[in-house]
């Protein structure tokens, strides 16, 4: 019997991100209404009390991060109506741009091979005037 290959070394975060942000294009703040008109979807991932706290990301998809592959593989049962090909341009947004670049990473892994994230999540729109100030 061959005995099983060796755990791989484990990552930290920092690595596990800086990996997930090496196939990203990642936008800006201010590219978002551009890549908007050019088709692309903005899917909100932030849990509901954070969005509630925080405010919402203009034109957002709602899809909280636990179900997002599940809603936009278009090959999925529980797919988005707007999950009609791998071609979809979709972008991840969270609170500041880290969980939506892992997740970003985790949709290109299915294949969808024009996701990315945006730099700076809902807070760098919010910064620059183009999302509303909860407070």
């Amino acid at each position: 019997m061959t005995p099983p290959p060796p755990d791989p070394v484990p990552l930290t975060v920092d690595q596990l991100l800086h990996r997930a942000r090496t196939g990203l294009t990642r936008l800006q703040p201010q590219e978002l209404a551009a890549a908007v008109a050019g088709g692309a979807l903005v899917v909100d991932i932030r849990p509901a009390a954070q969005r509630a706290a925080e405010g919402a990301v203009p034109g957002a998809l709602v899809v909280e991060r636990n179900v997002l592959e599940w809603r936009c593989d278009p090959t999925s049962d529980d797919r988005l109506p707007e999950a009609v090909d791998h071609d979809v341009a979709w972008v991840v947004v969270c609170q500041e741009g880290y969980t939506s670049s892992l997740a970003a990473a985790a949709l290109q892994e299915l294949g969808l091979h024009r996701a990315t994230d945006l730099e700076g999540g809902q807070s760098g729109l919010r910064e620059l005037g183009l999302a509303p100030d909860p407070r």
